[in-house]
């Protein structure tokens, strides 16, 4: 892999979403379409705005019926428990033998605070340092227990090795934690945070918290802009740009089959719709398209969501990923097992573990 990432690996993802849909075998099947295709992950949106099965237990279905794939629900950190979120996402890493991601999102609407009656709606640059800050809190979680922590030994009655459990002590603007987690450190250390960076107030959080960061921008110039800005304030954060993987989000209609993209489209970039950045043709020039941003360094690679959810991810898989299959730019078989794997990142050390911070007995270092 190459350290500028951009002349490496191109990283595809795709959205399962499907308006008014609770069959599990639907979405099942679109899961393995997509890991036949050998996509990077699959993401499921999720919101309390309006009605719809829960996302992160529909990919918990999901994780037994598939093998390779990554796995990533939206799961918003307003108004839920920090605590509980961290538990969540571990267990669908267990589940997933290491596949988990987490689509990190906030709840902006007084709709939305009235469900659960705890408090108010603020302000969205309030709610993403919310967010960041359960990034953060979840990150320590799952570094509570290190690797190694649980003994099992049946001779002489102990399960877990207190030495290598750890108090978190977290106290953030909103709320505070003092673990440690319940759930074993996930396979992957962390599993993969994903954040939509195409808002001001989300980039930040992106840039700091963020293994993957989607945009949705209509155009090359617009995407190489945001991907830079992203990689420079990972760095003014401490981070390697390197370990930030930037995903063009757009909308694909492969209905017109084989005919040219129209006018705007295909080579020429997607258009701006109500719905956001959209693609209108055929998988040959949505092929064009993506190995064009890619090869000039656009973009990381992509995340498209279906238009209309089955067959347009079939003309997906079978058309356009087929075609840079073929041009040798994207992967016929997965090469690793987990997430991270796929998408070239290592798996964070942990902190407890190299520091010997402050254990679960209480004993300072």
């Amino acid at each position: 892999m190459t350290s500028s990432h951009g002349r490496g690996l191109l990283h595809l993802a795709a959205a399962l979403d499907q308006e008014g849909a609770y069959d599990a075998g639907s979405y099942v099947e679109r899961a393995r379409l997509a890991e036949r295709g050998g996509l990077d992950f699959v993401t499921l949106g999720d919101t309390f705005a309006r009605p719809g099965p829960d996302a992160l237990a529909v990919l918990s279905r999901i994780a037994p019926a598939t093998a390779r794939i990554g796995l990533v629900p939206t799961v918003t950190t307003t108004h839920t428990e920090p605590f509980h979120v961290q538990a969540a996402v571990a267990t669908l890493d267990w589940v997933s033998r290491g596949r988990a991601g987490w689509q990190i999102d906030v709840s902006t609407t007084e709709g939305e605070a009235r469900l659960f009656g705890r408090r108010h709606a603020a302000p969205v640059d309030e709610l993403w340092h919310e967010a960041g800050e359960v990034a953060e809190v979840a990150d320590q979680l799952w570094d509570s227990w290190e690797d190694g922590a649980e003994i099992r030994d049946v001779a002489t009655g102990r399960f877990i090795d207190r030495d290598k459990l750890h108090h978190v002590d977290f106290t953030g603007t909103t709320f505070s934690v003092k673990g440690p987690s319940i759930v074993p450190r996930p396979p992957q250390g962390h599993p993969v945070r994903v954040i939509d960076a195409t808002e001001g107030h989300a980039r930040r959080t992106a840039a700091r918290h963020a293994d993957v960061a989607l945009v949705r921008v209509a155009s090359a110039a617009q995407a190489a802009a945001v991907r830079e800005q992203l990689r420079r304030a990972a760095s003014e954060f401490g981070r390697n740009p390197d370990s930030l993987r930037v995903l063009a989000s757009l909308l694909v209609d492969l209905g017109d089959g084989e005919h040219a993209a129209e006018p705007g489209h295909g080579g020429g970039g997607p258009r701006q719709s109500a719905q956001g950045p959209r693609y209108r043709g055929g998988p040959v020039d949505l092929a064009e398209l993506i190995a064009t941003w890619h090869t000039n360094r656009v973009v990381d690679g992509f995340h498209l969501t279906p238009t209309e959810p089955r067959r347009d991810l079939e003309r997906l898989v079978n058309g356009t990923v087929a075609l840079l299959q073929h041009r040798g730019l994207f992967r016929t078989f997965y090469p690793g097992s987990t997430l991270r794997e796929h998408l070239g990142l290592a798996k964070p050390a942990n902190r407890y573990a190299v520091t010997g911070a402050t254990s679960w007995t209480g004993a300072t270092s």
